[in-house]
């Protein structure tokens, strides 16, 4: 059998590929599994050539791989240079993290006369199960954030491809199986598989310690179950987005149209495809919002095309949920062109009907949202806590505003979601040291982790104490002599690389 793409333009196929048999995918496992603890023992400062050295041969080949990925996505020339130069950034960023080192956690309690030493280190876990995602065929895909940090951390990746841009995820595969084999890196460290069978497999299979996973809560939390339903149970890292809120102040909503205009441009960017998509904007009663957005949305008369086919049937069958949950449809602007194209719509609803459990409160992946004002400051509280968890939210003030009174609304969606942006839409996502992109279930399967930025790798490893062990008998970086020259506590104070206290 093999697996497909499509051109979302024209329905054409693009590429077609085997997918893995049996033979190559135990291979494959059994390689990474054999790679494991070599690569655990590999110098961090290697890993991070190793990084870099991927994130070069990219860049070198930017040009080709956003062809490539054209063709399969749609995404556009511009988008995809630019999605690339992100990826070898976050590769960089990662490795450099890896060198940095204090994500091992190395903590060293001294032996007393009352009390045994104690070394604490975080250790890789061994094999980690990659599921591409189709909205970002460079950044959270064959070398994304997931492989990346996974490998930053010690651990060897298989990736399952995704389906819609299976081409361009073996053109991936072999650059960065190649540039893994000029640094040296233990053969296996990185595998590719093909086929929806073998990623149920891929999740079940004894080698496999943790899956990392974006996409859409159907399917996370389909991965999630198998993974629970193993002998051994595995965490699953999966990223599944919800309902991004927005919040606008009374202040704020002086301008709304200015507001509007800001909003369209975030909901509307990728097509509406972003995981961190505003899709519910809360503004003050007599606003007219909804009205306010559908003007700024025929203005910038957007003409989504879609990753998929069944993305696009399911915007439109989205739009259809939100009018049976009791949104009426302000704008619908159906698109001119051909293929794989869905709408753009603006909704409305009463905000008495955002309550746990509604219709509303669904995500439509795509460039749909829903527009409600609130009567007042309680009101908009109350419907704060209906809302269930989210990657992402943000918050709309203006100069009239009080601290006191935007630090409580803040504070409250603090508890609904990872990132909370202030007077900025939440569409963009660093890839940087503070980033959190994750948040409570159910856009998230582990509230505490995060799919971006450095602390990533932390789904990756896991603490053990050693009690009593005589050095040698120690992993590298958690020897005396700190071969590895990281940073570490020794007896509760902080010590740099370099050996100075803090």
């Amino acid at each position: 059998m093999t697996v497909t793409s499509f051109n979302p333009r024209s329905g054409k196929a693009v590429t077609s590929v085997q997918e893995t048999t049996a033979e190559q995918f135990s291979d494959i496992l059994r390689a990474a599994s054999t790679a494991a603890p070599a690569l655990a023992a590999t110098r961090p400062a290697d890993r991070q050539r190793w990084l870099h050295a991927i994130a070069d041969a990219f860049e070198a080949r930017r040009e080709e791989l956003a062809e490539l990925a054209d063709r399969e996505t749609a995404l556009g020339s511009d988008r995809l240079t630019n999605e690339i130069a992100r990826t070898s950034g976050q590769l960089r960023l990662y490795g450099d993290v890896a060198a940095e080192g204090s994500y091992l956690g190395v903590t060293l309690d001294e032996p007393t006369t009352d009390a045994s030493g104690l070394v604490r280190v975080n250790r890789p876990i061994g094999p980690v199960a990659v599921f591409g995602a189709s909205n970002f065929p460079f950044a959270f895909s064959v070398p994304g954030n997931d492989t990346a940090a996974a490998i930053a951390a010690g651990c060897p990746v298989v990736v399952k491809a995704h389906p819609a841009h299976v081409g361009l995820s073996m053109r991936q595969a072999e650059i960065v199986q190649a540039v893994l084999r000029e640094q040296g890196a233990p053969e296996g460290a990185f595998g590719i598989v093909n086929g929806h069978q073998v990623g149920v497999d891929l999740v079940q299979a004894s080698e496999i310690a943790a899956v990392a996973f974006t996409g859409s809560q159907d399917v996370g939390m389909r991965l999630w179950r198998l993974a629970n339903e193993r002998d051994v149970v595995i965490p699953v890292y999966a990223e599944m987005g919800t309902v991004n809120p927005v919040v606008v102040t009374g202040s704020a909503a002086k301008d709304i149209t200015g507001v509007a205009d800001g909003f369209v441009e975030s909901f509307t960017l990728g097509h509406g495809q972003f995981c961190t998509k505003p899709g519910l904007l809360l503004a003050p009663a007599g606003s007219r919002a909804a009205e306010e957005v559908a003007g700024a949305l025929r203005r910038a008369a957007p003409e989504p095309v879609m990753l998929t086919r069944a993305i696009a049937e399911s915007v439109v069958a989205g739009i259809e949920r939100l009018k049976d949950g009791g949104a009426h449809v302000v704008e619908n602007l159906r698109p001119k062109t051909q293929g794989w194209t869905a709408p753009a719509a603006v909704l409305r609803a009463d905000i008495s009907a955002l309550k746990r459990g509604s219709r509303l409160l669904e995500e439509c992946f795509g460039a749909v949202v829903l527009v409600c004002e609130y009567r007042s400051d309680e009101e908009l509280t109350d419907v704060l806590d209906e809302l269930q968890g989210a990657l992402a939210a943000s918050i709309m003030t203006g100069p009239e505003d009080d601290d006191a009174h935007v630090g409580g609304l803040v504070s409250r969606l603090s508890r609904k979601v990872g990132r909370v942006a202030c007077n900025q839409w939440p569409t963009g996502v660093g890839y940087t040291w503070a980033q959190q992109h994750g948040g409570p279930w159910p856009s998230t399967s582990v509230p505490s982790a995060t799919s971006v930025g450095a602390y990533g790798l932390d789904r990756f490893v896991r603490p053990v104490a050693f009690q009593s062990a005589h050095d040698t008998w120690l992993p590298p970086e958690a020897r005396s002599d700190n071969p590895w020259q990281l940073p570490r506590r020794i007896n509760g104070r902080l010590v740099s690389s370099s050996g100075i206290a803090s």
